[in-house]
């Protein structure tokens, strides 16, 4: 049986013209995810990954290429199309959170919903509360993101992307702004979900990050030049309990 894929690109190239000037950011990128993995695209600054993020996410057009995200080909859509495809089958992590001040947990991952035409903003509060509770947040349902440690508010940013039920969890550095601890615990949720069956693709510069995925994907110069599943893939939940056994005690 063929492997369903959400997922698949051929030949997607992207270049910028600048002036006078060709700027060939990505030189033909022949890529497939299929549903349930836990992918870590790396490579270093200028190298590639942020536009293909970009453009697996709908935020950008290709130059040329095919790109098809959950079996619906995407290349070639108006802005509108694309915008209303990345709100049903992409869910965003960012490195900043980009929760809203002074507005409650339950409330910043409800607000994906306002914009969701599927049906689920029937109860958009009960869905919200329902994916706080999935990663570990039910008892912050009302506390805002000032109230919230950082990796609390990455949790809730983490809702905010599952709440609409998306195809794809794609982050952009999620771990940017934590501390070490606070990294392997957002890796370990993403394990978790993962777990779960939910497809998440990471982008990190991090290598010891991308052992945490089950595959990685590394770019430079705009081409794939390594694709190879994670060799001792390491478990994140296990990595915390020997983090906290080395704590001194207090």
């Amino acid at each position: 049986m063929a492997e369903n894929l959400v997922i698949q690109t051929t030949g997607l190239t992207k270049t910028y013209i600048m002036g006078k000037t060709e700027l060939h950011a990505l030189g033909g990128i022949n890529l497939t995810v299929a549903t349930g993995e836990m992918i870590a695209i790396m490579g270093a600054s200028g190298s590639g990954k942020s536009t293909l993020m970009n453009i697996l996410g709908c935020l950008d057009y290709p130059t040329s290429g095919t790109y098809s995200l959950d079996g619906i080909r995407v290349d070639g859509m108006s802005r509108n199309q694309l915008a209303d495809i990345r709100n049903r089958k992409i869910g965003f992590v960012f490195q900043g959170f980009n929760l809203l001040a002074r507005t409650s947990a339950l409330d910043n991952v409800e607000l994906p919903l306002l914009y969701d035409r599927s049906g689920q903003k029937l109860d958009p509060a009960g869905r919200a509360q329902e994916t706080l509770e999935q990663v570990g947040l039910g008892d912050r349902l009302h506390h805002q993101p000032n109230e919230l440690s950082g990796g609390q508010q990455q949790r809730v940013a983490i809702a905010r992307a599952l709440v609409t039920r998306p195809a794809i969890l794609m982050a952009d550095e999620p771990t940017g702004n934590l501390d070490s601890r606070t990294s392997i615990e957002v890796m370990a949720l993403f394990q978790e979900l993962n777990g779960k069956g939910i497809t998440v693709l990471i982008v990190t510069h991090e290598k010891d990050l991308s052992e945490y995925a089950r595959r990685r994907i590394e770019l430079c110069d705009g081409v794939v030049v390594r694709d190879e599943p994670v060799q001792g893939r390491r478990v994140a939940a296990q990595d915390l309990a020997r983090f906290t056994l080395a704590e001194p005690a207090v």
